[in-house]
């Protein structure tokens, strides 16, 4: 199995780099295609857990960094 990596990009998605398997609360597996996966964070999405960009359009401002500790 590959390695997985989330990358948190600023003011948008989480994007998902790796072998995964995305999977909603009822066990049903959301089709990934073994592409990058771009995942919602601000909610807006029409298309949720996936991001559509609605973000631009809402003004998400979100921009974690990690405490390097």
């Amino acid at each position: 199995m590959s390695d997985v990596t989330i990358q948190v990009k600023d003011n948008g998605p989480f994007l998902v780099q790796g072998d995964v398997s995305i999977v909603d609360a009822e066990g049903q597996e959301f089709a990934a295609n073994g592409k990058a996966i771009a995942l919602c964070r601000c909610g807006a999405s029409t298309n949720q857990p996936f991001c559509t960009g609605n973000h631009k359009e809402i003004g998400f401002e979100s921009v974690p960094r990690a405490s390097g500790d």
